[in-house]
């Protein structure tokens, strides 16, 4: 016989265990995109849907071919998410190289969209990234492949459409006149996402882009790219960084690693930690280079790692552990 006491104190349990899921599945659904909505470009600045500073820090996978194409898979993009505390990834697509779009859309297509879906989601930022470096010759093909992409995602909070990774020594006139042809063919289908927009000397040349900036179209912004320990990144770069914020510049950087350039030479904890706490600065969000296992200083992974994830320690380089440790603290809320 179940007493009036017994009853209460059982209904209670339910009610208390009624609370205790709804707050479990509120806590679950909290993530990056239900925290800012939508991104777009005002005054200068990336603001979220709350017209508060959006500030994304994340990941950068490597190209879409050679070892670093068999981390483009959801596994990846959840622990990616779940370890690393991620809440931008950049999806490099291949553009030139054998393998790459020009050679093999529909592969190249099919493999970067699973990946997309994936972070979309997790509920997390994406940069679409078209990989390339001589986009300003591959412009109907670019066009070709950022309309299907904004069809597919328009409206879609999660997405940003990065139309060139790092033009080579091209002048700012010509990386315009192709932003402005890709631009115009994204806004046909998606009239709201964020679009990146690179300038010349491998993203570095920022300064000279804020002092002839795109002009017609909304939510525009532009990529910087930087190494921290190559010797020819440190102040006079960043000035021109400093240059291009001075002028009202809205800014992503959109790739940078720890060591140089050319993906080798030293891992300075000072420099990058300088370099980090320049973007904790000026609120600029940015996805590190790169998710790859090899004997390189900039990789995150050590050859041989697990091509789904649930890397311990062991597997991850200075690098990876170093930025991983980052992303835990600058992304904890």
């Amino acid at each position: 016989m179940v007493t009036s006491k017994q009853y209460v104190i059982k209904i209670s349990g339910v009610i208390v265990l009624l609370l205790w899921s709804i707050t479990f599945c509120k806590a679950q659904q909290v993530n990056a995109v239900n925290s800012h909505g939508a991104l777009k470009v005002q005054d200068g600045k990336i603001l979220d849907s709350h017209n508060k500073p959006a500030q994304l820090r994340g990941i950068s996978l490597s190209w879409s071919i050679w070892g670093g194409r068999k981390y483009y898979n959801p596994e990846v993009v959840q622990w990616l998410k779940k370890d690393f505390n991620i809440n931008l990834l950049r999806v490099s697509m291949a553009v030139e190289p054998d393998n790459g779009y020009l050679k093999d859309p529909i592969g190249q297509e099919k493999l970067i969209t699973a990946v997309i879906d994936a972070a979309l989601k997790e509920g997390i930022y994406v940069l679409i990234d078209w990989h390339d470096h001589h986009a300003n010759v591959n412009v109907k093909e670019a066009k070709s492949f950022f309309k299907k992409m904004s069809a597919k995602y328009s409206g879609v909070p999660n997405v940003i459409y990065e139309i060139w990774n790092e033009p080579e020594r091209i002048a700012w006139q010509e990386v315009k006149a192709y932003a402005l042809e890709v631009i115009a063919e994204i806004r046909k289908n998606d009239k709201e996402n964020i679009i990146v927009v690179g300038s010349p000397n491998w993203d570095q040349d920022i300064d000279i882009a804020a002092k002839d900036p795109i002009k017609g179209f909304n939510n525009v912004a532009y990529s910087f790219h930087f190494y921290a320990s190559d010797p020819t990144h440190q102040e006079k770069l960043m000035k021109k960084a400093d240059d291009a914020l001075n002028l009202g510049l809205p800014v992503m950087v959109t790739e940078w690693g720890v060591g140089e350039s050319n993906g080798n030479g030293v891992f300075d904890e000072q420099k990058s930690d300088k370099w980090l706490n320049w973007m904790e600065q000026h609120k600029l969000s940015f996805a590190n280079w790169n998710l790859t296992d090899k004997k390189e200083t900039t990789a995150l992974l050590l050859p041989g790692a697990s091509a789904s994830g649930q890397w311990p320690s062991t597997m991850l380089t200075p690098a990876g552990i170093y930025i991983r440790q980052w992303l835990i603290k600058l992304n904890k809320n």
